[in-house]
């Protein structure tokens, strides 16, 4: 009787402090709402305007008149906007590609133990640090088909001056060759991670039972270090798809229009041509584009899962 009287008095206790406003409960959103300002005034609302004036024609100059879906149907016509998609896709490909390979062989070398590893990875990292337009003048001097010291270089094996930037077959393999220059150490890192988590029984295994090193790299290292590549890929997807900076200080999207990216193109449109409205329709193409590409690698990282340090 005694403990059902004090269970009963306890219960209606908790009734009463519940029914009793609860005046002095936290409110957090004074702390939410200056957050949300700042998204809609950086984000959401640049994008709208946006979104309106892709469907205006305004020239910087000229009064705004609204022209529906004309900007979009002159982008399906526009053969010069379908040739910086294609430089877009070649360059981010290329500078996803190349990198992950030399990074990928680079971690291999620098997991091994060997003399002055550390010095060594230490200076490999350097590119990393340096800035963009600091790096495209550095690297327009040594691309110089007279001064610079690539062409210099390349005379001591028996092969002639080339153009590089200066060439529209080879301008955007060479800026491939700085962003792999300054990318690559990033894709190292990454995946020497990936190598530092990699558990050393299966390799004692596979010795055992006779398996060479490419068959240990194959079978082994690859699946368990995959979730760590396709986070490498998509770091370098996001950065070599809006590169703008290296591409516009070396060659401007020259010569002619030979490594004109989305970028660039949508650049001179709206700020050295000033026709702002069709580059705000450009400018929303593009945006759908990145949405698909982060779709599909999405997708692709979903099939690569992480398990106990193990990809499957």
């Amino acid at each position: 009787m005694a403990s059902t009287s004090i269970e009963t008095t306890a219960v209606a206790k908790t009734s009463k402090g519940r029914s009793k406003p609860d005046r002095f409960a936290p409110n957090y959103w004074p702390f939410v709402i200056p957050a949300l300002i700042v998204i809609a005034a950086v984000i959401v609302f640049p994008w709208v305007f946006t979104v309106w004036m892709s469907v205006n024609s305004w020239t910087l100059g000229q009064s705004q008149v609204f022209a529906g879906l004309d900007n979009y149907a002159r982008l399906a016509t526009d053969m010069r906007f379908w040739e910086s998609l294609w430089h877009t896709v070649l360059y981010t490909t290329l500078s996803v590609v190349v990198p992950l390979f030399l990074g990928t062989l680079a971690a291999l070398i620098f997991d091994a133990q060997f003399p002055l590893r550390g010095l060594i990875r230490g200076i490999f990292v350097m590119p990393m640090m340096a800035t963009p337009v600091a790096i495209a003048l550095v690297w327009t001097m040594m691309f110089h088909p007279q001064l610079g010291v690539l062409n210099y270089l390349l005379s001591f094996i028996g092969i002639g001056p080339q153009e590089w930037i200066y060439n529209q077959s080879s301008v955007v393999p060479s800026l491939v060759l700085v962003e792999t220059w300054q990318w690559t150490p990033l894709i190292m890192l990454i995946v020497l991670g990936g190598l530092a988590a990699v558990p050393r029984e299966p390799y004692e295994s596979a010795e055992i039972d006779g398996a060479n090193v490419w068959q240990k790299f194959r079978y082994l290292t690859l699946p368990m270090i995959a979730p760590f590549l396709m986070i490498a890929v998509i770091i370098r997807s996001i950065d070599a798809v809006k590169s703008f900076d290296i591409i516009y200080a070396m060659t401007q999207g020259g010569p002619g229009t030979a490594s004109e990216t989305i970028n660039i193109y949508l650049y001179n449109t709206a700020f050295a041509y000033y026709d702002i409205g069709y580059g705000s329709a450009m400018a929303v193409v593009f945006f759908i584009l990145i949405v698909l590409l982060s779709f599909v690698l999405m997708m692709l990282r979903q099939r690569v899962n992480w398990s106990d340090g193990e990809a499957r």
